[in-house]
């Protein structure tokens, strides 16, 4: 298993210690998604700071990632 299928595996991922994003990084929690959702797993993500927020509303992923 790699480490982002065990990342995907459900459950809760932290991101207040995220400083900084971008795109990349964006694109990553977006693969984390979509590998829980086929492994029909619910991820959630926490702790997402205003630059992530924004990052993924601009690319209009905010409701996919469900940022909290």
């Amino acid at each position: 298993m790699s480490r982002a299928d065990a990342l995907a595996a459900g459950g809760t991922l932290d991101l207040s210690g995220v400083r900084e994003v971008d795109s990349a990084g964006v694109a990553f929690l977006v693969e984390l998604q979509r590998r829980a959702q086929r492994q029909q797993r619910t991820l959630a993500f926490t702790g997402a700071g205003e630059g992530l927020r924004r990052l993924a509303a601009f690319f209009e992923l905010d409701t996919l990632l469900k940022l909290a």
